[in-house]
Formats: structure tokens, C-alpha cells, sequence
């Protein structure tokens, strides 16, 4: 049964990288949910489609997971790991290659934290996690030992700390109208809510000197030592001593090589200034038993978490969350980093297909914080390798794709899908030329619950395949996977913002979809960025026998199947209009709320002359199937590429010139979680004194998108 908590906890910790956080700035209450249940079961496959799905062998995704699993793939450390890759797609017939770009990484060197207490008392806080004898990766690499976050600078400070909550600009307002000061404290913010690169950020922004973040039971859902569950390694629990390391650049600004902003970054290219991305004060990331004696000390000095009154300020630990500061109680941090222009390797293989102005690009990252991530990335990684044998064994059968078919796996994700945006900003003239569609599978498994993000005219793609595939662990072994991802998430699609590789793509006009398999409230928690996501954690509590890993590798490559192969591409540009519409709607009440006189006029028009394009390239996509036409099929089939490069035609959004998607954005404040129409929506949002000037200019610039987008389509 879907229920509030199961949804809560399937998202408190998603705003992180490769996690998955569909909250959003404005409510999507209007969208229409998928209700109907899967009334064709069990599915009626094709000759084709039965081949691919057969193709998938848990054994040897098994295989190829335990590879993963015990290499070095740190960005600018994983060489090995790619050019493996690259020899495992060319026996499986897609012609691979290493594409090298030379990328601006900041490395640890060492790291400190220390506390005094009240009575002057000084300890040494721990930062580093366990080593399990269970699991022998955790004792692997000493830089993947070390515990940092990816760009924080070096430095030193000396001061006492405040609790600053899930550390977003209200949170740090609340500090402020508390009465509290910021100014030379130390920030200690719990994880979760927003990127971990934004609570940095805003602590800095309110004159913090360092930051401090840790992780919470809160968000681990009903599977806790506190109820009575053995952590890892005996248990599914959290580890105590479970840190959450990755990456602090400003990715909601801008992803991608901070150095070489919108051009790839090849060996000598010229770097650019940083400093609006990246910040200026030291941080360091905790687990939640070094962070409860730190919550402990703060008790009975500022505001009670309770008395703040802020979502998510209380946690789960022993202590009441207060605010501090706390007299003579003081943290000490001390950060040494190295920078270096690093040499980073993607993976590149593809298969040609019949009409080469036509190509779909798959991806998956490969780079981890640490030795193992047999979550993120690994279970992508492994279900691509195993994607290319199911091909393989396709083509043998006389198979030819119409479309290109690209694979990647991509480098330095982690610390701002670093890879994937430079490869797109080298290729973007041909992939503005041809692609179709950008299908991303980055944590294909931390947990047996199928979650789909897209852009709106996947969605009917998504759901069909979904119900053509078995879900093996899910409450018994005859349901499909879309029976399961209804019961998690109420069959709403969820709408990209950003978090992994497919961001790039969606922000050059190329439709996308991003899938896999999460974790819900009773199930085993996943050890996100940990020493703990490792093979050992995968094969015994995330996916024993790794069933879900084929279940997942099914479903991408009956999407990959369909848009290489069928006449006309399964692009659904009439649901598009619907959620514009619902997307209008949202907005309307948003703006309302906040007092904002808008005058919608144009989008509304806009979206009209989107919906009746859409209804007309539809009625000619049908008309071409009935004269079995060729030629008119493959007009509609251009405009079905092409549309969403309308989206893209009124530059970068306001103060962010990368994001350029007028329907869709990460949050400027969230990093990851959906805003839709975000120049308008945070135009109203950040408005000073109620001059909406600004959202009244994007309600003209994003109709006229719209429009670009339906002339697209115009037949």
C-alpha cells in the first residue's frame, strides 16, 4: 500500500548526487497521475522483445557488479575501470573507445575536527568510517579512506557552531529572525533537503566560517538501530559511523568543468574564474554518532529545534536540536585540499544505425567517491555491460538499428557530471543535428522500488515498457514493475530538475529519461557515498541475487529497442501539452500565493498553439502509418526530434546562463529538486518588495519557447 511515509522516506535524502529528490519549489498538484492498473498480464512480447529480455543473466550482472566493486574509480584514479569497460562493449559488438578531457578536480590531504567542550574539555571527532573485517573494500585506498568533500578549499577555523538545520536560506533565516548569530560560527547542518553544495553555500552567504555536515536516522525510515535493527554488517541499518561524502560545487549554477564553462575541457584549454562556483569557506561531512554528542552540547542554549518550528529541523537523535551557540563550546576544523587539471576518461561505444540523422545516446557514470559504490554507479555500470550483450545477441539474429545507438559511461559525475556535460558541449552541434533521446541509468539498484523521471513525451513510453517487465522482488513474483512503481509513487512521473548525467542533454533541447530502483521505508538503507556501498552490502541486503539489477536491464533496453527501431518514434508530444497545462495551473495558484499580478496571457496562448500542434503532428503521424509513407514518416519523426530544441531558444535563465530550458530546471535553492517554468516561478519567488518584473519578463520569454517549440511541430 502507497502510503505518506513510505514517499517521505523514499525521498528525505535525495538531495544528493545520483539520489533522487522530486520535490519541488512549486507544488505539481495539477498533474494527472497514471490510475489504471496493468490489466495485460502477464505481457505479450514480441519475437524481438522476448530476445532482449531473455538476454538478461543475473549471474553475470553479478560479475560484472563484483568488478566494479573492488576498483579504484575516483575521478582522475579510474583508467583501469574505463578501458575495461571499453574491452568488455567491443566483444559485445559496440565499436568503443576512451575519450579523455582534462578536468579542474580538488583532492583531500588531510582533515581534522576537533571539539571543546563546555568545562574546556577538548576531543577528537571522528571522521573516518569503520573498517568492517566483513567487508574487506572498506579497508581499501587511502584517499577513498579519507573523509572530504569534493572543492572545499583548504582551511582552518576555530569557533563555536550553531545548528542551522537542512541549512537552506530559510533555515538560515530563521536563525537570523531568532536572534542568533552566524557571523565567524561554524555551520552544523544536517543532511538532506537540498544539495549539499547549496547548505555550504548559504552558510557562507550568512558569514559562516566552515560547515559541518552530517547524517540523520530521520531519513533511514523505520529500518533503525532505534527500532531494534542491527546496522551493516549484521544488519540492514545504518552503519553508525556511515559518513556521506561528494561534491560542493554550486551545481545549481552550473555543472560541468567549473574552469571551462560552456566549451569542453580539453588539455589547454583556457580556464576560467571559479569563484561564483565554488566556495570560500572549509567543510567537512560526519556521521550521526559523531554528530549527537555535537547536538548534545547545544542543548538548552539558542531556540529549541522545536521552538523553530522549521520542516526537517528535528531529527532523530538523542538530543533536542537546539540551535546553540553554546558558551565556550567550540569547534575546530581543519581542511588541507590540492588542485590538479586531472585527466578523466568516458566511454564512448555505438552501434550505427540505417538512418544516421537519427541517434539515441544511453548513459551511466562510472566514477565513485570510493573503492566500491556497487550502488551508485555499479549496478548502472554492470547493467550496461550486460545491455550490450542483450544487443549483441539481437544483431546476430540479422537486426539493425534505425537509429544510432551511443552508449557512454561517463567520468567525474560525482563531483558535478563533469564527463557527461563536457562530451555534450564537444558534440552539441551533431547532437542538436540528430539526437532523439537521452536514457540515463546511474543507481539502477539501491533497493527493490522502480522510480522514472522524464520529460513529458516519454512518459507513455516509460509506463508501456514498464508493464512489459517483471518485477522479482516486490512483494511476491507476479506483478510487473509498473504495479510497484504505481504503489510507490501514485504513477506520477516525476519531472527531471537534475542530480545526474541526463542534465546536460535535457538543457540542449534532447528529451530525456532517467530510471532505476530505490529504497523505501522498511527497506534496507542504502549507504549513499559511503565506504559501506559496496558489492558485500549489494549481494546481501541492496539486491541478493541480483535479480533487480535484470529487471532494470530489461527495462532499459526494451526503451533503447523501441526508440532504435520502430517507424515512428514513441514520442507523445500530446501528453507534453497536457502537462503544460498542469504546469500552468500550478503556477497560477503559485503566483496567487505569493501575490504576484502576473499577466499569463501569452503562456496560456502559448500552450494552446503547443497542444494544437501537437494534436496535428499526431493526426499526420497517423496518416503517414495508414500510406505506410516513408517519406512522411520521417517528417514526423524530425519533428518529434526536434521539438523540444524550442524549449532551449531563449538563453540561460536568469544569473545561470547553462540552464536554458524554459518548461524545466533544478532549483536555483535546491540543486536538484524540479522547478517548471523556473524563470517565472523564481521570478515570483525571489522577488524583492513585490517587484515582479522579472517573472513578467520570463512569462514572454518562456511562451515564446513554447511557441519556438510548436512551429517545431507545426504542420
Amino acid at each position: 500500500m502507497r502510503t505518506a511515509a513510505l514517499i517521505a522516506a523514499t525521498l528525505a535524502t535525495g538531495a544528493a548526487a545520483c539520489h533522487h529528490d522530486f520535490n519541488v519549489v512549486a507544488r505539481h498538484t495539477h498533474r494527472q497521475r497514471v490510475e489504471k492498473r496493468n490489466d495485460n498480464w502477464p505481457p505479450v512480447l514480441s519475437e524481438h522483445e522476448t530476445l532482449l529480455v531473455n538476454s538478461f543473466d543475473n549471474v553475470s550482472i553479478d560479475e560484472w557488479s563484483h568488478y566494479y566493486g573492488y576498483q579504484n574509480k575516483l575521478a582522475g584514479y579510474g583508467k583501469e575501470a574505463a578501458q575495461w569497460t571499453a574491452d568488455r562493449w567491443n566483444e559485445n559488438g559496440f565499436e568503443s573507445h576512451l575519450k579523455e578531457y582534462h578536468a579542474f578536480l580538488r583532492y583531500p590531504v588531510s582533515a581534522s575536527l576537533h571539539f571543546t567542550a563546555a568545562d574546556g574539555t577538548e576531543s577528537e571527532v571522528k571522521l573516518r568510517e569503520d573498517v568492517l573485517e566483513e567487508d574487506e573494500v572498506t579497508g581499501y585506498n587511502e584517499i577513498s579512506q579519507q573523509t572530504w568533500l569534493a572543492y572545499s578549499p583548504s582551511g582552518q577555523a576555530d569557533a563555536e557552531y550553531v545548528y542551522a538545520g537542512l541549512g537552506s536560506k530559510e533555515d538560515f533565516q530563521a536563525l537570523v529572525d531568532q536572534g542568533v548569530e552566524i557571523e565567524g560560527k561554524v555551520a552544523l547542518i544536517r543532511y538532506g533537503g537540498l544539495f549539499r553544495g547549496l547548505k555550504v553555500k548559504n552558510a557562507q552567504d550568512f558569514g559562516a566560517v566552515a560547515a559541518v555536515l552530517f547524517l540523520d536516522p530521520a531519513d533511514d525510515g523505520e529500518v533503525t538501530v532505534a527500532n531494534g535493527f542491527k546496522p551493516y554488517p549484521d544488519g540492514p541499518a545504518r552503519n553508525p559511523s556511515s559518513v556521506q561524502k561528494g561534491s560542493t560545487l554550486f551545481l545549481s549554477t552550473q555543472p560541468g568543468d567549473p574552469t571551462t564553462p560552456g566549451y569542453p575541457s580539453h588539455e589547454g584549454a583556457p580556464r576560467a574564474d571559479i569563484s561564483h562556483v565554488i566556495s570560500r569557506i572549509p567543510s567537512l561531512p560526519i556521521s550521526y554518532s559523531a554528530a549527537e554528542p555535537l547536538l548534545q552540547a547545544l542543548d538548552g542554549n539558542g531556540v529549541s529545534g522545536e521552538a523553530v518550528n522549521r520542516t526537517g529541523w528535528v531529527g532523530a537523535l538523542d538530543a533536542g536540536y537546539y540551535t546553540g551557540p553554546a558558551p565556550g563550546v567550540e569547534l575546530s576544523l581543519d581542511v588541507v585540499a590540492r588542485d590538479s587539471i586531472s585527466p578523466i576518461h568516458d566511454v564512448i561505444g555505438w552501434i550505427n544505425g540505417t538512418n544516421p540523422d537519427e541517434t539515441i545516446v544511453i548513459g551511466n557514470h562510472r566514477d565513485t567517491w570510493m573503492v566500491g559504490g556497487n550502488g551508485d554507479p555499479n549496478s548502472g555500470s554492470a547493467v550496461l555491460v550486460e545491455f550490450t550483450k542483450a544487443f549483441n545477441k539481437l544483431r546476430a539474429t540479422g537486426w539493425q538499428p534505425k537509429r544510432n545507438i551511443v552508449i557512454a559511461s561517463w567520468d567525474a559525475e560525482e563531483w558535478g557530471m563533469i564527463g557527461s556535460t563536457e562530451w555534450v558541449e564537444e558534440h552539441v552541434n551533431w547532437l542538436t543535428e540528430t539526437a532523439v533521446a537521452y536514457l540515463n541509468v546511474d543507481v539502477a539498484v539501491s533497493g527493490p522500488r522502480p522510480y522514472v523521471a522524464a520529460t513529458p513525451e516519454l512518459h507513455t513510453l516509460a509506463v508501456d515498457t514498464l508493464k512489459k517487465v517483471i518485477h522479482p522482488n516486490f512483494g511476491g513474483f507476479n506483478i510487473s514493475l509498473f504495479d510497484s512503481w504505481q504503489e510507490t509513487w501514485g504513477g506520477e512521473v516525476a519531472v527531471l530538475g537534475s542530480g545526474s548525467d541526463y542534465t546536460s542533454f535535457v538543457h540542449r533541447g534532447i528529451s530525456s529519461l532517467d530510471a532505476g530502483s530505490n529504497q523505501g521505508a522498511t527497506d534496507p538503507v542504502w549507504h549513499y557515498h559511503s565506504n559501506y556501498d559496496t558489492y558485500n552490502w549489494m549481494s546481501k541486503w541492496g539486491d541478493p541475487g541480483f535479480h533487480v539489477h535484470a529487471a532494470q536491464g530489461q527495462f532499459l533496453a526494451l526503451l533503447a529497442y523501441h526508440l532504435a527501431s520502430d517507424d515512428i518514434l514513441s514520442i507523445d508530444t500530446q501528453n507534453y501539452a497536457v502537462e503544460l497545462r498542469a504546469y500552468y495551473d500550478d503556477l497560477v495558484e503559485y503566483a496567487e500565493e505569493h501575490g504576484a499580478d502576473l499577466d499569463l496571457s501569452e503562456l496560456d496562448q502559448a500552450i494552446e498553439l503547443f497542444k494544437k500542434s501537437a494534436d496535428e503532428v499526431k493526426a499526420l503521424e497517423k496518416l503517414s502509418v495508414e500510406r505506410g509513407d516513408e517519406l512522411l514518416q520521417k517528417v514526423v519523426n524530425h519533428k518529434y526530434r526536434d521539438f523540444q530544441r524550442g524549449f532551449i531558444s531563449q538563453g540561460g535563465l536568469p544569473d545561470r546562463e547553462f540552464y536554458k530550458h524554459v518548461v524545466n530546471a533544478p532549483g536555483l535553492d535546491t540543486g536538484y529538486g524540479a522547478v517548471t517554468f523556473p524563470g517565472i516561478t523564481e521570478g515570483v519567488q525571489y522577488a524583492e518588495n513585490g517587484n515582479f518584473e522579472l517573472a513578467q519578463e520570463w512569462v514572454g520569454k518562456t511562451a515564446r519557447g513554447i511557441v519556438v517549440a510548436a512551429n517545431i511541430l507545426k504542420t
